[in-house]
């Protein structure tokens, strides 16, 4: 395929002008040797002999041609983004991609693919960071902070959150960081800027004190999944102190 490491069964039809039954028994074959993996049904990547013990491409270098075949907007979100920004000391064993609607996790050999669905994801800013197979579009570090609060289920938990925005916090702007603040659920803003007040990063989170400053504000659990009934409140950020949060050394 010139080159391409990945493709779909319709390109190789029509490279070789074969049939379709002919070009999948040819995949099953080349497939069976280790020599292609399919991350996703008519989609195929070729395994060069450094991954064939993965079994795949690493998600990086086939993802945003996937999502490209699958013509859907993405981009790489919460700890996937957060390793990408330095914060590799939490990176997860999967990767995460925000897509607008929900979306099966996909398997591939030794890589799994975690979708997580945002409606309002496109206004999201990225950056873009160039991989062996190209470019791929991440969360910035100001939207990356605010998921990992948003999605702190999908990220180990908040002490993984506050690890992770530990290590984060001098990759960002504290411009860039109130405005997205502005379109993120207040709830996000009130516990992120808990977090980054716990953490000493006093103005990132008075960058925050500015927002909310100017929304209606609700008193909100610190960890969602929990009962807050009988918990303390954090005036400053009317947070329900319903946990504790230990983060990692960093």
């Amino acid at each position: 395929m010139n080159g391409r490491l990945a493709f779909t069964t319709a390109d190789v039809v029509q490279a070789l002008s074969k049939s379709v039954p002919a070009v999948r028994a040819q995949l099953r074959r080349l497939k069976k040797k280790g020599h292609i993996a399919d991350p996703f049904r008519g989609f195929h990547v070729v395994v060069p002999p450094k991954y064939r013990r993965l079994g795949c491409l690493p998600a990086d270098q086939f993802v945003p041609q996937l999502m490209a075949h699958l013509n859907e907007p993405y981009y790489v979100a919460l700890l996937s983004a957060a390793a990408y920004h330095g914060a590799a000391h939490q990176k997860p064993q999967l990767f995460q991609v925000m897509v607008p609607k929900a979306r099966r996790d996909l398997r591939c050999g030794g890589v799994r693919v975690v979708f997580v669905a945002r409606h309002d994801m496109r206004d999201t800013p990225v950056i873009e960071r160039n991989t062996p197979a190209g470019v791929i579009r991440v969360a910035s570090p100001a939207a990356t902070a605010l998921e990992l609060v948003g999605y702190p289920e999908r990220c180990g938990y908040l002490d993984n959150v506050a690890t992770a925005v530990a290590e984060l916090a001098e990759s960002i702007d504290g411009e860039a960081l109130e405005a997205e603040a502005r379109r993120a659920p207040v709830a996000w803003v009130q516990r992120l800027g808990y977090l980054l007040a716990l953490l000493e990063q006093n103005e990132l989170a008075e960058r925050l004190d500015d927002v909310l400053a100017t929304s209606t504000v609700f008193v909100t659990p610190l960890a969602p999944w929990k009962s807050s009934a009988g918990a303390p409140r954090d005036s400053r950020w009317h947070i329900a102190v319903n946990t504790n949060v230990e983060p990692d050394d960093v």
